[in-house]
């Protein structure tokens, strides 16, 4: 006989079907994995934390990956960017995931920076076209990788929410470009971060996942879709911002 602890189970995990789904599109469409999305969900359902990094991630995995394909197929990519990001990122995010630190003290330091980032993404000199990208330093990429690579392991986020405002900042890349190039930053150090999370403990056993990881396959399909096609840049950047001031909320302030 199913009891009642199980049915109450059932009926939140088809609940948060919805919320990953609507996450997953929002995030996807600026080529984002939706992590921060899911944590902020998650929380709101009561879960319990040491479950709440690790699923964030497998869901940014998935996401992200849809993302990278979409974006590459579209030729919204940098392969050197990315190559060079990824170099000094990806060890940082296997030592962060490793990591399970009290997040009260950077957390509302990390929100108000986001939230400065979703500010500046409204100004029109965000608009960076082609013709404007500047060749990124080696130093540069190497400071901004490691650090936004050991804050995406410690986080459980993918770093996408910190590379989308630096890049475009920095006039590194045009606007569809950085969101291919934040989609594979986003898989290779979920999939690190993940990975350090594994060598010190095991995955959650939730028997919901398969059907949170559809959800979040389907929106994150459709939104990589509008935003690697079919959106114009300026939109991407308003609904970029939209998403750092989401996640700058939930991080200082939720």
């Amino acid at each position: 006989m199913i009891g009642p602890e199980f049915m109450a189970g059932f009926e939140l995990a088809l609940w948060l079907v919805p919320a990953f789904f609507a996450g997953a599109l929002l995030y996807a469409t600026v080529g984002h994995g939706g992590a921060s999305a899911y944590l902020a969900i998650m929380a709101l359902a009561g879960m319990a934390p040491a479950e709440m990094k690790p699923i964030a991630l497998m869901l940014n995995v998935v996401v992200a990956g849809i993302g990278t394909y979409k974006y590459a197929r579209a030729g919204c990519f940098d392969a050197r960017l990315l190559a060079w990001f990824a170099v000094f990122s990806l060890p940082l995010a296997y030592w962060g995931g490793s990591l399970s630190l009290p997040d009260a003290w950077f957390k509302p330091v990390v929100g108000v920076v986001l939230l400065f980032a979703a500010w500046r993404m409204l100004s029109p000199s965000m608009a960076v076209h082609d013709s404007q990208v500047k060749r990124a330093p080696l130093a540069g990429i190497a400071l901004s990788g490691g650090a936004m690579g050991f804050l995406s392991g410690l986080t459980g986020v993918g770093g996408g929410i910190f590379l989308s405002p630096l890049v475009l900042l920095l006039g590194w890349a045009s606007t569809r470009v950085t969101s291919g190039v934040a989609a594979a930053f986003i898989l290779l150090n979920s999939l690190a971060g993940l990975a350090g999370f594994l060598s010190r403990a095991e995955l959650p056993q939730t028997e919901a996942l398969p059907l949170w990881a559809l959800a979040v396959a389907a929106g994150g399909w459709l939104g990589a879709e509008i935003g690697s096609r079919r959106i114009a840049p300026v939109w991407i950047r308003k609904l970029l911002a939209l998403v750092l001031a989401i996640a700058g909320t939930k991080l200082a302030f939720i």
